[in-house]
């Protein structure tokens, strides 16, 4: 976690179920998610409810005596946002903002208000903007809580909730000039990939926080905004990288995460153009998180559905600074061994040997097997250049030749 300086945050509770598909410790593991997103947006997590489902409560996501424990904590701390770790229904959202009386969020509003305080440029600003229509649209009805002082009699007559059409109307403009907007951006961007030439095209994906941008200065001396935050990169940011003689451009993309929203998905499908065209993916994963197979498939099913999966990929395991097996007493026969207690050298072992040469170990913050990473990406990179100009491959000497 990171270490939290003294300013003011808003006091959130969070809440999570566990569910048949959703263990404790899985849903102990979102809510960590849950308070780093909460932190990176600007607020202090004070409590956490969790409650045992088969399933979510269709009218309040959890149940009656559960929601009233919240109610009181909420009243007697004083607590001005709770922040569910789903995604509630319009109708839930109401009727917990009622009984509850605070603001009320799910984890992807949060994620939303997230991109748009880390949104720079206006192509990125109207994405977030886009994502956010879509997700408010289903939810104006209960928005005008003026009205509701409105009676019938004499002098109280008129539209009524006309007003929440009209603002209906008036977001669904909205959506379409955005998308109208986002059409000629794309149209733009798409010269601007075509100007690039032939150049061998390298994407940087992979889970949020996982260095992707601290890799991505270290190998092209660059100055990407990079911080121990998720989400620190929206932009996609193209450099030129040259390894021995060979140059070729590397993009730095957006980070994905579980339980994506998918109007996130959507309207930031046009920024992993860059991962849809790109000749080499090198997929980052942060190997000191507990959880980093569960973001590899995360990663993966994102990559399904963008239509980039089967492109050849190098898997970057980063941060081998940070990575602390947990120890494990060889003479304790109640406790058996796990993952969690496998060193780096036993993970080889693992699914990762089937790999082969394409899985890597580095640290880039400390620079650590940068080397064999560059070689490893400059065999890849010249394998598929020599492919596309089969005459001047002689240009190139083979990685063993690289200095």
């Amino acid at each position: 976690m990171l270490e939290k300086k003294d300013i003011n945050l808003e006091k959130v509770i969070l809440i999570g179920i566990v569910t048949k598909n959703q263990d404790e410790a899985t849903s102990k593991e979102y809510l960590d998610e849950l308070e780093f997103l909460t932190y990176t947006a600007g607020g202090d997590v004070v409590k956490r409810f969790t409650q045992k489902l088969d399933m979510p409560n269709p009218k309040t996501f959890i149940g009656t005596g559960k929601m009233h424990d919240v109610q009181e904590y909420v009243k007697e701390y004083d607590v001005g946002t709770v922040i569910f770790d789903d995604e509630l229904s319009p109708a839930q959202e109401r009727n917990i903002s009622k009984i509850l009386n605070c603001k009320i969020l799910d984890r992807t509003n949060l994620i939303l208000d997230i991109f748009a305080q880390r949104a720079q440029t206006s192509y990125a600003r109207t994405q977030v903007e886009l994502a956010q229509c879509q997700y408010l649209l289903p939810r104006l009805k209960g928005m005008w809580t003026h009205l509701e002082r409105q009676k019938g009699g004499i002098g109280m007559r008129g539209p009524g909730e006309t007003e929440i059409e009209t603002d209906r109307r008036i977001v669904r403009d909205k959506i379409s000039l955005l998308k109208a907007k986002i059409k000629t951006i794309d149209k733009q961007m798409a010269v601007q990939r075509g100007n690039r030439g032939k150049l061998v095209r390298v994407a940087l994906v992979g889970y949020t926080n996982v260095g992707k941008s601290t890799l991505m200065n270290v190998i092209s001396k660059s100055q990407v905004f990079a911080e121990n935050k998720l989400f620190a990169t929206l932009d996609t940011t193209v450099r030129k990288v040259v390894i021995g003689n060979l140059p070729f451009l590397v993009s730095d993309t957006v980070g994905f995460i579980r339980k994506l929203p998918t109007q996130l998905v959507e309207s930031f499908k046009s920024t992993l153009d860059e991962v849809r065209e790109a000749d080499l993916l090198l997929h980052v994963v942060d190997i000191s998180h507990s959880n980093f197979e569960e973001h590899i498939e995360s990663v993966n099913q994102i990559l399904d559905e963008i239509e980039s999966k089967g492109k050849p990929t190098i898997m970057v395991f980063n941060k081998i600074d940070a990575y602390q097996a947990q120890p494990y007493d060889d003479e304790d026969l109640v406790v058996e061994r796990t993952k969690a207690n496998y060193s780096i050298d036993e993970w080889k072992q693992t699914w990762m040997s089937k790999i082969g040469d394409n899985a890597l170990f580095i640290s880039a913050l400390n620079k650590e097997n940068l080397d064999e990473f560059r070689k490893r990406v400059y065999k890849e990179v010249r394998e598929i250049h020599i492919t596309r100009f089969p005459y001047n491959h002689f240009l190139y000497p083979d990685v063993e030749d690289i200095q």
